[in-house]
């Protein structure tokens, strides 16, 4: 799909698929098109080129009964501030025929009052409403765009077990986010955006697992940490009694070069997501020069 308003970019030649019942992370900085593709493919813009399918039918000629099949949480929730939340839910229960539950429940769990104005809710008060209104009705497919700005530590944490639990009774959940370690801790596949094309689709693990690697040595004397950066090697300090480097490869010359220090500790992790997505958009700005 591309979607162009008017001159301004929204996104170019995004060709992307999400598997049913997986959780799908879509990551990129504010402006990179994570919230233009979201409202093409649940139908509230048209694109410029292209098409976006969900279940099998185009989503501008999509059955408006399906639209019930969608759990949909939009960056910049509209709600009625005149009405108590409590009114909001059971308005929003009404429009498809249902009872309110599993909305009560969700309230309850976000430890949300739905007796007041929602004028007067906290942005992270909002949030969590928006949250209930979206997974309330029990949709198989959950779209949610940026769903946990504005909640607190606790409501976050509280928000991924519900994605779990969301995810082990078979939902799909399209998940958009600037925040690295949420998407990592969630997701089972990640797409990036940068400016509004996609420059890279992973599995989280094989993402982590290819990508850089962390390693932390304890020499017994100090080094200069300038003699290893070899080639592999991305970055080497020594601070502290600690030889840190972070590499992508080369791995045997790296180890011969440690095999030169008599090491009392070692230790070799993957990078963060935020430092593998760092990394991307590195090499993508360089090919773009």
């Amino acid at each position: 799909m591309t979607k162009f308003y008017g001159p301004t970019r929204g996104i170019e030649n995004l060709d992307l698929s999400v598997e049913r019942g997986e959780v799908f992370g879509f990551l990129g900085p504010n402006g990179a098109g994570k919230t233009t593709t979201i409202r093409l493919l649940v139908g509230l813009l048209k694109p410029t080129a292209g098409e976006a399918w969900l279940d099998g039918q185009r989503v501008d000629m999509i059955d408006p009964a399906y639209r019930k099949e969608v759990g949909y949480l939009p960056g910049e929730p509209g709600l009625y501030g005149y009405l108590t939340g409590r009114e909001f839910i059971e308005r929003w229960a009404a429009l498809r025929a249902e009872a309110t539950d599993k909305a009560l429940e969700l309230a309850a769990r976000f430890d949300l009052d739905l007796d007041r104005k929602i004028k007067g809710f906290s942005h992270g008060m909002k949030q969590k409403l928006a949250i209930v209104a979206a997974f309330m009705h029990g949709a198989p497919l959950l779209i949610l765009d940026e769903p946990t700005q504005g909640l607190d530590p606790l409501a976050q944490q509280e928000f991924y077990k519900l994605i779990e639990e969301e995810h082990a009774s078979g939902k799909t959940i399209f998940l958009s986010s600037h925040i690295l370690v949420e998407v990592e801790r969630v997701c089972h596949r990640v797409g990036i955006v940068r400016e509004g094309r996609l420059i890279a689709v992973e599995h989280i693990d094989d993402l982590k697992s290819k990508r850089v690697k962390h390693l932390e040595a304890q020499p017994t004397s100090p080094v200069d940490a300038e003699n290893f950066l070899i080639p592999g090697v991305k970055t080497a300090t020594y601070e502290n009694g600690v030889l840190s480097l972070t590499i992508d490869g080369n791995y045997p010359a790296i180890l011969r070069a440690l095999s030169e220090l008599d090491i009392v500790n070692i230790r070799i992790g993957d990078a963060s997501l935020e430092e593998i997505f760092l990394e991307y958009y590195s090499e993508s700005e360089e090919s773009d020069r």
